[in-house]
């Protein structure tokens, strides 16, 4: 998949359901039987929905870092 593909995934794609279809890739995977240029494509489909996973909990951590830090800055004893 090119980049643009990815970025529009990443967009389109919510969380649970990259997740799922990740796992889903997983198991297929780990079954055996496909061809060689099946398990190809679907390891390179899991990557990309790694990279979905991933864009998404970043996201997530960016979030929750910028809300402890509004909590600790309201927190603070003023001066003066």
């Amino acid at each position: 998949m090119d980049r643009m593909a990815t970025t529009d995934e990443k967009a389109a794609l919510g969380y649970e359901q990259a997740r799922d279809e990740l796992i889903e890739v997983v198991r297929r995977l780990e079954a055996g039987g496909a061809t060689l240029e099946d398990s190809l494509a679907l390891w390179e489909r899991g990557e990309e929905l790694a990279k979905v996973c991933r864009h998404w909990l970043e996201g997530a951590r960016a979030r929750l870092d910028a809300s402890l830090a509004d909590d600790t800055k309201g927190s603070e004893p003023s001066e003066g």
